[in-house]
């Protein structure tokens, strides 16, 4: 009887929640179940046409080539970093970024991203640099576990900069700071612009002069905004397309978007409760389901 009440509250509030966006039941749109290696995916990425993904916190330093129809993993490449806890993925065509910032609790002092050239479908792990970084605002790092405003789990390379964009627990919003790859001192990440999302921000992608965002709140919804670019490296100035893409009790707990010609790739972690326990899913969208 618990179970039931709890349902119909989630789905009373998600129905009253999801009014305010346009319905795109992503289940639809399901490719496959991830394989066990990376059932905590947290991220997808293009690299010269092909797609990769990694894990999140306790897993192993690696990232992984997965085939963009089916997502089965076609190559495993091993770094010589640790995965304190590996939260997003971009690159500049060139270098593979891997950002170790995830900060559920806002403690960390020792966020970093790390820079690592990929010639021949290959790491060149001995030449990886690290990219470390703060908040200029941050003065506070008591454990606020998942009510802070300083976890991180998306970035983008644009225009010769990192891009990063906050996952605010308390705020329901996004801050979007850059960096610059090239400075090898810790420093401050620059502020740009904000927005009030209204859920979390689990990954983001740019693609043809777009940032497309992904994100859920802690009622389970999962939500897809796309932004315009109205100036280059600004998003914000518009309200961006608002979707509501389902509970993450049937699709998942989404963490992953990549884009290109064909469409919108979305991948999503193993997702438990007291209800359910969601498999990792595997998803893509055709470009013309969106009208994008």
């Amino acid at each position: 009887m618990k179970k039931v009440f709890l349902l119909f509250v989630i789905f009373t509030f998600q129905t009253a929640f999801s009014q305010h966006a346009e319905i795109f039941k992503l289940k639809k749109f399901r490719v496959s179940v991830l394989n066990d290696s990376i059932q905590e995916t947290s991220g997808l990425n293009f690299f010269d046409g092909k797609l990769y993904t990694f894990n999140d916190s306790g897993n192993p330093a690696e990232l992984y080539e997965i085939d963009k129809n089916s997502g089965k993993i076609l190559k495993v490449l091993k770094t010589s970093t640790e995965n304190k806890d590996w939260e997003a993925l971009t690159n500049d065509g060139e270098n593979f970024y891997i950002g170790d910032f995830g900060n559920n609790a806002g403690t960390r002092k020792d966020l970093k991203i790390y820079k690592i050239p990929f010639q021949n479908n290959e790491l060149q792990n001995d030449l990886m640099k690290t990219i470390s970084f703060y908040y200029p605002e941050q003065n506070d790092f008591t454990s606020k576990n998942i009510s802070t405003d300083y976890d991180l789990e998306s970035m983008i390379y644009l225009n010769g900069k990192i891009h990063i964009f906050t996952k605010e627990w308390s705020s329901k919003a996004t801050t979007h700071y850059t960096l610059d790859p090239e400075n090898s001192e810790n420093q401050a990440a620059q502020k740009v612009e904000s927005h009030k999302t209204g859920f979390v921000i689990t990954d983001t992608y740019y693609y043809d002069k777009k940032l497309y965002v992904v994100g859920y709140t802690k009622k389970t919804e999962v939500f897809l905004d796309i932004f315009n670019e109205t100036e280059p490296g600004i998003f914000f100035k518009e309200n961006p397309r608002h979707f509501y893409l389902g509970s993450a009790l049937t699709i998942g707990q989404i963490e992953g978007i990549a884009v290109d010609e064909k469409g919108i790739y979305i991948s999503g972690e193993k997702f438990y409760s007291p209800i359910k326990k969601t498999k990792p899913f595997f998803y893509f969208i055709p470009k013309d389901k969106l009208k994008l």
